[in-house]
């Protein structure tokens, strides 16, 4: 067996994981499944029992893909210099939204949210990892935080990936206390303005950084 191969079943299996806990379910399912809950936990919108496997193929295999698209097409192979540290990282997103994937099955064949804290709390944990695998990425164009000003300059992206490696793992920290002691929807709320900031403060860090540079 190709070396390549054996190394990524692992990987494949977990991608195989919820389509197999969905096949096995799937005669007790009902014809019209939840497929989205809002922040309260509230089903608010429903499908055909059918629409779980689309989401299948947009979570863990949409991810699976991109992330091997991302170090074949990578023009600069800046990828592949993370060695060891991408395939770690791969394995963790892939995992992540496997699990995911085998929560909304379960939720969906239950037609109950009972506790929307378990996806803050999983959503946290997340963003530590993720956090600590910022200082790693190299300036790429399919991963991290990818900006006109983190691509132009390897020393912004650095500095910008620095900077959102220590806020994403504080804030998925703080996140994932919150959602181990909180349970009502405010903190839902918040939950969702923290996510945006994270998402947004780097974007800007990585433009006054830019410019700094250029003074």
């Amino acid at each position: 067996m190709n070396l390549e191969l054996k190394k990524e079943l692992p990987i494949i299996g977990i991608v195989l994981a919820p389509f197999v806990y969905l096949a096995k379910i799937w005669n007790s399912l009902p014809e019209r499944v939840p497929i989205h809950w809002n922040y309260r936990g509230e089903i608010d919108k429903w499908g055909s029992k059918f629409t779980l496997i689309i989401i299948l193929f947009m979570l863990p295999v949409l991810v699976y893909t991109l992330m091997l698209t991302a170090l074949k097409f990578d023009p600069k192979k800046r990828l592949s210099l993370m060695g060891g540290k991408f395939y770690q990282l791969k394995f963790i997103l892939v995992l992540f939204v496997s699990l995911l994937a085998l929560f909304i099955i379960y939720i969906s064949k239950n037609q109950s949210l009972t506790s929307p804290s378990l996806l803050h709390v999983g959503i946290g944990v997340l963003l530590m990892v993720l956090g600590n695998y910022f200082k790693v990425i190299q300036p790429n164009y399919f991963i991290g935080i990818r900006t006109p000003w983190t691509l132009e300059n390897n020393e912004v992206w650095k500095a910008t990936h620095s900077f959102a490696g220590k806020l994403w793992f504080f804030w998925g920290l703080l996140l994932m206390i919150g959602g181990l002691v909180f349970q009502d929807a405010f903190f839902s709320k918040a939950f969702l303005a923290v996510v945006l900031v994270l998402a947004v403060v780097p974007i800007v860090y990585s433009y006054f950084k830019f410019k700094s540079l250029q003074e």
